[in-house]
């Protein structure tokens, strides 16, 4: 049987169904946004492991000149390892007919007999390789994909600047290169870099390692300890030029698909509390002013023998039904969108196959949040019930005192007619009232300056990563650091307007017991091409002994100018050297470190070396110089800023960047769901008066202007509160969006916070339109009878 307080419940929900329906959308976005990417950031990482395990992804990667293949047999016998490959790899370029300058390759053995034990691939299309035949190869199949390339296909690549034929015979994928990054840049681009494997028999003869490898991998134990590993890896391989070796966490790969994986988990941890927390705000308002509209009914309850507790339990019911209805529905929407990101992400990451994991946690911590958000929301207003006696609460309370409101107003009232100043006084007499819908507009108008910031701050990075910091139109790379005559040969071919050297330099920065593996480029003091700026976007002077590191690399190693840096060089000597910091670096892309190019050369005892250079091109005698550069065998590789613009606009877009324009259009329905709330609880307590205007000859646009000018007067007051509350928003959101990869900042313009007022505007005037429509058809017998 139905008891009278559930009956009451179902009449109450009844009648602020608008309300209702706009909190639990809040609710219901919040937990759809926490499902979604709790789900996402599971299957993410569920499918990567399974994948590396799958397909033998080694644990460890040993790097070396050039070691013989009985030196596998002591890898093997360090404490910790469960398998050892060894195989050859190189560095190659690949002539396309249709694409101007050479792209670079890497080429990577496998065994001449069945699969290898670590480091598999995966078929895609054609037929695994051919021992016998010395110029087959299977290609990257992202790689081919890009450029339109099958088996079959003769692809031409100059391997130790000699140019060969190779036929495509099928195209693999495989874990260890998710991301195709060519060596020195951090944006991937499938169309620039490309994987191809070859027979180890034909590989070697090309490389000149019969009989030996020049990388090792290694596959750990689950008790395995890597630190010790990588120190006994290095004194195995020392005597063989060893480059050092390194985790699978520093591989260029995973670290990349590690990051997207890290900014799509910090987006799942900071956003939807911002969502549930407006919900709560919103229920507090709504819950605050049913009781305040229904204190004679409390009275009558308690009257009646209904206890405080069963009074407001009734209304606690209320809010949980709400809170349950959204979260439920969220729960559902987040596991459809959790699922459609998961496929989006599978083709983004490349990966053969995606195991959609759904961690039952997210639905528990979903709907727990909202009940709890709700709760406190509720529970805050419920204490009023407490203290109600049934003789006062059934007495009306004692009217306010408006003597002193408003008295400087005066004279402004007699410019004002009767429906303005109506508007007027409300506003007045309820400050606390309107400070509530205020600060709760205010928050979408926040919710909407945060993420225009963040859309903002995409360009910016990419226009100062793009345009001030690297000014160049290419760069190209030698296959081994050269001599300063290099320069002098780039300068004198034709359509080449300008050269500008650099050194780069594979490196293992410690600072206590923080460590990162990266790069340190040496720059001229005088660059123009490609700078060090600081935070001011002024060029930094780097002819110190000293270097210069970027803000991000300074946070990960805790380290400041003034303190000393441990560089563990990785090629060459490999001399480990203790530099002064001297200045932190403003940067957009990756964590970089810089140093006077001079300088840098003096400490690896290496004078007037370069690893490439920097060029500013004749627009009309490019073509030469692609051809030219093409012809220059110490060339690794050369890339033009287009195209790395280009790469990097489309990581951005189409990786965990592209969830900002998914929480652009959650945001917009928060607005709108906010600003709607607003208008809504605003007529549920004004319908009877609302409805007496009418019956004493009031019309209909002027019973509207009532309400709707004080939504209008009361969002208008929001706007400049809300850009506040939107600027600090935005920092956070642009913090949750940066990783090690790229760094997003928060960037403020007036066009940012003109889009988002226009925007709660636009929200505005969609919601008074709806609650007009209500008041034009409003019941005026209905709306002047008591509600119970």
């Amino acid at each position: 049987m139905v008891s009278p307080l559930e009956r009451k419940l179902l009449r109450d929900l009844w009648r602020i169904k608008g309300q209702a329906l706009a909190i639990g959308l809040v609710i219901a976005l919040g937990v759809l946004m926490l499902v979604m990417m709790d789900g996402l950031v599971n299957t993410l990482d569920e499918t990567r492991q399974a994948y590396y395990q799958r397909y033998r992804l080694a644990d460890v990667f040993v790097s070396v000149k050039r070691a013989p293949n009985s030196v596998l047999e002591s890898l093997g016998h360090i404490t910790g390892i469960s398998a050892v490959e060894g195989r050859v790899t190189g560095d190659a370029l690949i002539d396309l007919a249709d694409v101007a300058i050479p792209l670079r390759a890497q080429a990577v053995s496998l065994p001449d007999l069945g699969s290898p034990r670590l480091n598999a691939v995966l078929l895609t299309a054609g037929r695994m390789l051919d021992a016998r035949r010395a110029d087959e190869i299977l290609l990257l199949d992202g790689f081919a994909r890009a450029r339109q390339l099958k088996p079959g296909d003769v692809l031409a690549a100059t391997v130790k600047g000699t140019r060969r034929e190779f036929t495509i015979v099928g195209l693999a994928q495989s874990p260890e290169f998710l991301y195709t990054t060519a060596p020195g840049e951090m944006v991937p681009d499938d169309g620039r870099f490309a994987v191809f494997w070859m027979s180890r028999t034909a590989l070697a003869a090309l490389y000149d390692m019969k009989g030996a490898f020049n990388e090792a991998l290694l596959a750990t134990t689950r008790q395995a300890r890597l630190p010790a590993i990588l120190d006994q890896a290095d004194a195995v391989v020392k005597a063989y030029g060893g480059l050092g070796a390194y985790g699978l966490e520093d591989q260029t790969s995973n670290r990349f698909v590690s990051e997207e994986i890290s900014g799509l988990r910090a987006s799942a941890v900071g956003v939807p509390p911002i969502f549930l927390a407006v919900a709560a705000f919103l229920l507090y308002i709504v819950i605050s002013r049913l009781v305040q509209s229904e204190r004679e009914q409390i009275g009558l309850l308690k009257a009646f023998g209904y206890s405080s507790a069963e009074v407001s339990g009734h209304y606690l019911k209320l809010v949980l039904v709400i809170a349950s209805g959204g979260a439920i529905v969220g729960s559902i929407m987040g596991i459809a969108a959790g699922h459609s990101m998961a496929v989006f992400y599978q083709h983004y990451f490349k990966f053969p196959f995606i195991v959609f994991q759904l961690d039952p946690r997210a639905f528990v911590t979903g709907f727990g949040v909202s009940i709890v958000t709700a709760s406190v929301g509720g529970l805050l207003v419920l204490k009023q019930v407490f203290v109600l006696t049934p003789a006062v609460a059934m007495r009306p309370a004692a009217p306010p005192d408006y003597r002193q409101s408003g008295q400087g107003l005066q004279r402004l009232y007699h410019w004002l007619d009767q429906p303005s100043r109506m508007v007027l006084r409300r506003v007045l007499r309820q400050p606390g009232r309107m400070a509530g819908s205020v600060a709760g507009i205010a928050t979408g108008m926040a919710l909407s300056v945060g993420m225009t910031t963040v859309l903002t701050g995409f360009d910016r990075a990419i226009d100062l990563t793009f345009s001030v910091v690297d000014r160049s139109d290419a760069s190209v790379t030698f296959i081994q650091p050269m001599g300063d005559k290099a320069v002098f040969e780039l300068q004198a071919l034709e359509g080449v307007t300008y050269v500008e050297p650099f050194r780069n330099v594979a490196v293992v920065f410690r600072h206590g017991r923080y460590s990162y593996r990266g790069a340190i480029y040496g720059l001229t003091n005088t660059a123009r091409l490609y700078r060090a700026l600081d935070a001011a976007h002024n060029p930094m002077l780097l002819d110190q002994q000293g270097i210069v590191i970027a803000q991000p690399l300074a946070n990960m190693l805790h380290i400041r100018p003034g303190e000393v840096i441990t560089v563990d060089v990785r090629e060459g000597h490999q001399p480990v050297l203790h530099i002064p910091v001297i200045g932190v670096a403003d940067t957009l892309l990756g964590a970089p470190t810089y140093m006077d190019i001079n300088w840098l050369n003096r400490y690896l005892h290496e004078p007037e070396r370069i690893s490439g250079a920097y060029l500013s091109l004749d627009s009309h005698s490019r073509d030469s110089v692609y051809q030219a550069i093409k012809n220059m065998p110490a060339v690794a590789g050369m890339t033009l800023k287009s195209d790395r613009l280009a790469a990097f606009v489309n990581m951005m877009d189409s990786g965990a960047g592209a969830m900002r324009y998914i929480m652009m259009l959650v945001a917009a329905a928060i607005t709108f769901g906010i600003v709607y709330n607003a208008a809504r609880i605003a007529y549920a307590e004004r319908e009877r008066d609302l409805a007496s205007l009418r019956v004493i000859g009031f019309t209909r646009g002027e019973v509207a202007f009532v309400l709707l000018g004080e939504l209008a007067l009361v969002t208008l007051l929001a706007l400049p509160l809300g850009s506040v509350l939107g600027y600090y928003l935005s920092m956070g959101v642009a913090q949750g969006f940066s990783t090690d990869l790229y760094q997003i900042p928060a960037t403020f313009s007036a066009a940012n916070y003109g889009v988002a007022g226009v925007s709660v505007l636009l929200a505005a005037v969609a919601s008074g339109w709806l609650v007009k429509r209500d008041i034009d058809r409003m019941d005026m017998v209905s709306a002047l009878k008591s509600k119970e």
